[in-house]
């Protein structure tokens, strides 16, 4: 890793309140707001015309291009302007126009992980809670309270329900919704169907093949048939003791009390 700049560069049109604490070598770019309780960790870079309010932190080496707004109020009636926060970790790219809400009236804090990446006019709604490594791609939407596991993907314009959580490594398609939980490891697209085990993106995250047969397996026992899936858990951990991937997309649906995603439609057959 390249050696880090001890310096501050702030540009002279950025105004920058009272309240802010820059590290060593924060650079903030021409017409940027950042006014509030924040922090910005060494390294950070924003570009220029970007907006940071009220209570947030950020770790190192975030990048935030033009237009990007962090900590604005939340888009809920409800809230009065209470003390919300934003919370960031290291190494976080915002595209274009990301918008980041701090928490709501009946919430705390919106965290974001580390080495996520955010494309041209992604929303991240209040109390969200985003991972580590995940990307959410452009014209994506997510509402209130949404989890998102590591290495998750959303992709473009897709949209995600209050509420939902989406288990690590999972990926939604393009222009696809959800108001449902989508299990780890999983594909999902259309309207919370899935469809597969996201294979692609778990060899390019560096599972072995064994750990992947292991979840196509779980998966064709779980979501083939539209079954009963309270029966097909059942069954599944019959067979006897299970790989530590599938026992967690087994957790995670257990947990889930918004229900999962449902099963393809029979005789569907997925490319993934």
């Amino acid at each position: 890793m390249p050696e880090m700049p001890t310096s501050v560069r702030v540009h002279p049109s950025a105004v920058v309140g009272p309240g802010v604490e820059l590290a060593p070598g924060v650079e903030i770019g021409p017409f940027c707001l950042i006014d509030g309780r924040i922090r910005l960790g060494s390294g950070s870079r924003l570009f220029g015309h970007v907006t940071i309010l009220g209570d947030c932190e950020l770790g190192t080496r975030n990048i935030l291009h033009p237009n990007v707004v962090i900590g604005d109020e939340p888009q809920d009636v409800a809230y009065t302007g209470g003390r919300r926060r934003v919370i960031i970790g290291d190494g976080n790219i915002f595209r274009e126009g990301v918008t980041v809400h701090r928490g709501s009236e009946q919430g705390d804090v919106t965290t974001i992980g580390g080495g996520n990446f955010f494309m041209q006019n992604a929303h991240v709604a209040h109390d969200c809670r985003i991972g580590n490594g995940t990307i959410v791609a452009g014209g994506a939407l997510l509402a209130g309270w949404v989890e998102v596991g590591d290495g998750a993907i959303v992709s473009g314009n897709c949209v995600v329900h209050q509420f939902v959580r989406l288990g690590r490594y999972s990926m939604m398609r393009g222009l696809s919704r959800t108001s449902r939980d989508v299990p780890p490891f999983c594909l999902m697209d259309g309207t919370h169907t899935l469809r597969a085990i996201n294979s692609v993106g778990l060899r390019r995250a560096g599972f072995s093949s064994q750990v992947i047969r292991s979840l196509r397996q779980a998966f064709a026992m779980l979501f083939r048939g539209r079954q009963n899936l309270k029966i097909a858990l059942e069954t599944l951990e019959q067979q006897g003791p299970l790989s530590a991937e599938v026992a967690e997309m087994v957790e995670f649906i257990r947990r889930s009390t918004r229900g999962v995603a449902v099963a393809p439609r029979l005789g569907y057959e997925a490319r993934d």
